[in-house]
């Protein structure tokens, strides 16, 4: 089993301490605190206070109404923690149906992700106040926080913690070198992923491609270093990159089915052709045909590809694998009919 990153086991931490301190009336010693917490008892004693001081810190900077008390109200020689409950407890929250269908879908973008557990307990939680998603207005939407590019964790867990990185880099004419950066941002645009940093060698900011870096090692102590307030990923990655990236080069043309693929109809633009009954012809525009075929195999028979060719081939791939995971044979079209 692979260990979490450090921001991971630093979060599991915190978020134990809170639960500890929260379901107490009575202030909680350290040494109660040590035995409660999983990570306090892995270090020895002076290792156990530099954390524990640390972690109040923190949670005093992010709000959270951390109190200190005499244990015995006769004897103040020892304090203890808890967290005052009325404090710490958020007003009642009234959702609308659409913020109600932005939270499903944002529980969704992380079904790959380290916080899968957690997204799906936030929406059980809102299901059992008696709060409903509307699943269908974001039916076909499926945002996934996942990629390939096996510098993805350490790179995104230095962007959070604000941790210089030393890591390999190849550029666009194949050169290998090792760069030692200040990372300020991880943006996927146009289909890849870009970390944009502060390159100390060159004291300029940069752009990296994630796929061409290789071998990312942490080179510094978190919180080193501020991100500008003026950073602007987007910008910096379009400037690097070059506009003529950013333009479609292919525009597919889909048969919609009333009613659905609002994202698709959003992106482009109903064709002049007459459609069948119950369709609309739309042209999008898109620089990937990769992903627009994922995201129209993910609306089944409700959208269906005219041209190009390629784009219906890929939809059907898509398709066919589905079916064979599900037991069928797409040979002989079992499991369903395309």
């Amino acid at each position: 089993m692979a260990r979490p990153s450090p921001a991971a086991a630093k979060t599991e931490r915190l978020l134990n301490l809170v639960i500890a301190l929260l379901h107490t009336r009575q202030p909680l010693s350290k040494a109660r605190l040590r035995q409660a917490v999983p990570d306090y008892a892995q270090g020895g004693d002076e290792a156990f206070e530099r954390m524990f001081e640390r972690d109040k810190d923190e949670l005093r900077a992010l709000g959270v109404p951390l109190r200190t008390e005499p244990i015995d109200p006769f004897f103040d020689d020892e304090p203890g923690y808890r967290i005052d409950q009325r404090e710490y407890a958020l007003p009642q929250i009234d959702f609308a149906p659409d913020e109600l269908a932005v939270l499903g879908l944002a529980s969704r973008a992380w079904s790959q992700a380290s916080l899968a557990g957690p997204a799906a307990q936030a929406l059980r939680k809102l299901e059992a106040a008696g709060l409903v998603r509307d699943e269908s207005s974001v039916a076909g939407i499926e945002p996934l926080l996942h990629t390939r590019e096996p510098a993805f964790e350490p790179v995104r867990d230095a962007v959070l913690s604000r941790t210089p990185l030393t890591f390999d880099y190849r550029g666009g004419s194949g050169d290998l070198g090792e760069r030692h950066v200040q990372p300020w941002g991880l943006t996927s645009w146009h289909g890849r992923w870009y970390l944009t940093a502060h390159d100390l060698d060159r004291d300029a900011p940069r752009v990296f491609r994630l796929d061409r870096i290789g071998d990312p090692r942490r080179a510094g102590r978190a919180g080193g270093y501020d991100v500008p307030p003026s950073h602007d990923a987007v910008t910096m990655i379009r400037s690097s990159v070059g506009d003529d990236a950013a333009a479609p080069s292919t525009t597919a043309r889909l048969l919609v089915r009333e009613g659905v693929a609002a994202s698709l109809r959003k992106r482009g633009a109903e064709a002049a052709e007459e459609a069948p009954e119950g369709w609309d012809l739309v042209e999008v525009p898109t620089g990937s045909l990769v992903a627009l075929a994922q995201e129209v195999a993910a609306y089944g028979p409700d959208v269906r590809v005219v041209d190009p060719a390629e784009l219906g081939e890929l939809v059907a791939e898509r398709l066919r694998a589905v079916l064979l995971a599900h037991g069928g044979d797409p040979a002989r079209g079992e499991g369903g009919r395309w």
